[in-house]
């Protein structure tokens, strides 16, 4: 039998450590069907085009500083936090989207590619109802170049998340 240079070599989609995060979580499965692209999908109208989906499709994992205190939002890709809503839901004073150090240092993975769960350290997580919109929905694979389905109650539930609306009002 012989393989291909390209087969013989490709690498898995998901980052070493999400894939072992899955793994731990009883998904390993879910790895397996992360996709991998050439170009980076840091944004989720990238991620979307990639795929060939709906915008709202894409699972951002957004983090926030509440009160200093990391948070992660998950939000559809189409729609984007009202910070005075998250702080409302926290009751914090002061709401602002994390710094990339601290992005890196809570989850363990870079802007662009943090997945939803499967973080360096457990923070409070949000999700935003728009989500459940979705049979399916798109999130980072731990790396701006790779996603991976999943149902959105599945992801939910499965990053601890409470439940919430906290996107922008449409205009």
């Amino acid at each position: 039998m012989t393989t291909t240079t390209d087969d013989a070599h490709e690498a898995p989609a998901a980052h070493p450590r999400f894939a072992a995060a899955l793994r731990e979580l009883g998904l390993g499965e879910l790895a397996g069907r992360a996709r991998r692209f050439p170009e980076a999908t840091r944004t989720a109208a990238e991620a979307a085009a990639a795929i060939g989906c709906e915008l709202s499709q894409i699972c951002k994992s957004l983090i926030f500083a509440a009160d200093g205190v990391p948070v992660l939002v998950l939000m559809d890709g189409a729609s984007r936090v009202d910070l005075d809503r998250v702080r409302e839901e926290l009751g914090a004073e002061k709401v602002t989207r994390a710094k990339a150090d601290v992005v890196r240092e809570t989850t363990g993975y870079a802007i662009g590619g943090v997945p939803p769960f499967g973080h360096r350290t457990r923070t409070r997580v949000l999700a935003d109802r728009s989500l459940l919109a979705h049979d399916v929905v798109w999130a980072a694979a731990g790396t701006p170049y790779a996603v991976f389905p999943m149902p959105p109650k599945d992801l939910v539930a499965t990053a601890g998340a409470t439940l919430v609306d906290v996107r922008e009002p449409s205009a």
